[in-house]
């Protein structure tokens, strides 16, 4: 069980923009049929606000069955390299394949059972994150978005793709999510070739390098990241954007992933699949869990 405490305050020049450490992911192997790289949000000295958890994986066979979520967003994002379908099913009656490309935003609220698994043969590789959701919607009812890849605008000129998973980027809109506001990116840029995304007034930037080395500035300074690092960058002003430009760091194609958000500054504990305000919570979650109150699959 992981507690975390609300992060201090900042409180600098407006216009400062705070970048972490570079992190470097861990290993996690589950079975046979899932490996992955992964990182927590207490890496990043809380600048990873609102996500709590990222799993970059590969999945090819059924690994987790059937389980329950509360008080988080658990949100897939699908690579398009992925081969095969991704057999989606939870207790908001939805029971249809993830295909390359694509997302799926499942708002667990006050409780969702949830499974995903690989159809026989195909190569899930994607992102898996949580993301916690303020106290004061940990109690909505369960939502969900499927987003299909090919309702995403792409950025796309001069050796660079960048796909909308969600929210805004250059002033093109994407799709929205059924809980917090969050910009979702995916990106390939190749050598020589640059992007810039615009991060706004008081949000939370978290980045990581998917495959190849990909440089990234931001303030005047200047981030490298190896593929399975990760940064976090906030922008402490209250009014204005803060650029980030993303260019390949080598002749290879680097492939990389943003999201960005307002923190929700809260306290919470995690335990497993539930993120809550405390541990009486916790335990509630997981007592209405036992008592069938989540819902079943069909």
């Amino acid at each position: 069980m992981n507690k975390l405490h609300s992060p201090n305050i900042v409180t600098q020049n407006p216009e400062t923009v705070k970048i972490s450490d570079k992190i470097a992911s861990k290993p996690l192997n589950i079975g046979t049929g899932f490996t992955a790289k992964t990182f927590r949000e207490k890496d990043f000295d809380q600048q990873m606000d609102p996500l709590a958890m990222v799993d970059h994986y590969v999945m090819t066979t059924p690994t987790f069955g059937a389980h329950p979520h509360a008080g988080l967003s658990a949100v897939s994002v699908i690579f398009e390299d992925s081969s095969g379908k991704f057999h989606n099913r939870d207790s908001l009656g939805n029971d249809f394949d993830i295909l390359p490309g694509d997302l799926y935003w499942l708002k667990a609220g006050s409780g969702a059972v949830h499974d995903e698994a690989p159809r026989p043969n195909a190569r899930i590789h994607g992102l898996q994150v949580f993301v916690n959701l303020p106290a004061k919607h940990k109690k909505d009812a369960p939502a969900s978005k499927h987003v299909s890849a090919k309702d995403m605008p792409i950025i796309e000129k001069n050796g660079m793709k960048v796909r909308i998973v969600a929210g805004e980027s250059n002033h093109i809109a994407g799709p929205t999510s059924p809980a917090l506001p969050m910009t979702i990116l995916d990106g390939k840029i190749q050598q020589d070739a640059s992007f810039q995304h615009d991060l706004n007034a008081k949000e939370n930037a978290w980045i990581y390098a998917v495959e190849n080395d990909i440089t990234v500035k931001t303030a005047d300074q200047v981030i490298i990241l190896s593929a399975g690092e990760a940064v976090a960058i906030s922008n402490l002003n209250s009014n204005a954007p803060q650029d980030i430009q993303f260019s390949s760091a080598s002749m290879e194609e680097a492939h990389f992933a943003l999201f960005a958000a307002q923190p929700v500054e809260e306290e919470f504990v995690q335990k497993g699949p539930f993120i809550l305000s405390n541990e009486k919570d916790i335990q509630q979650a997981e007592a209405d869990y036992a008592a069938g109150l989540f819902g079943s699959l069909n």
